[in-house]
């Protein structure tokens, strides 16, 4: 008996292709901030804690390899973002301290709205380590607005 094959009906056509295709250029964007944003956020809630930000904790909270670590410290220190100390730790410059707050902002904009859709506590927490990189700022009000409206 051969498989039947099921078609999903769109709402709307396909929209022009210059249109279409800025979704996926914003998307591919977001995805290569994020791995930056994910550092510095990490390296300011390390510091935040009362520690200094090592290199060997910041790899063990990743899940990824010390060099992998030394790379990014390398970009993200090339890119102004943080300073490095011999023998001590990773600092935030006042630029890596925007990105870090504004990455914060967004995550807890996010996780809050997860939370209010009855999302719990731990998966909200995973799932907005994700869509803070690529929600768009007028998601982010709209998320803002919906939650102080309906409170």
């Amino acid at each position: 008996m051969p498989a039947t094959r099921r078609t999903t009906v769109r709402d709307e056509p396909l929209p022009d292709a210059d249109i279409h295709s800025e979704g996926f250029r914003q998307a591919r964007a977001a995805q290569r901030g994020a791995l930056v944003e994910d550092y510095v956020e990490l390296i300011a809630d390390l510091i935040e804690d009362g520690n200094e930000a090592r290199q060997v904790d910041i790899a063990a909270r990743l899940g990824v390899s010390q060099p992998t670590v030394a790379k990014m410290l390398t970009r993200l220190c090339a890119d102004g973002l943080i300073s490095r100390k011999p023998y001590r730790g990773v600092f935030l410059t006042p630029e890596g301290q925007k990105v870090a707050q504004s990455i914060r902002a967004r995550h807890q904009t996010v996780e809050a709205f997860l939370r209010w859709l009855g999302v719990s506590a731990e998966t909200a927490r995973i799932d907005a380590e994700g869509i803070e990189h690529y929600v768009s700022e007028e998601t982010l009000e709209a998320f803002r607005t919906l939650m102080a409206e309906r409170r």
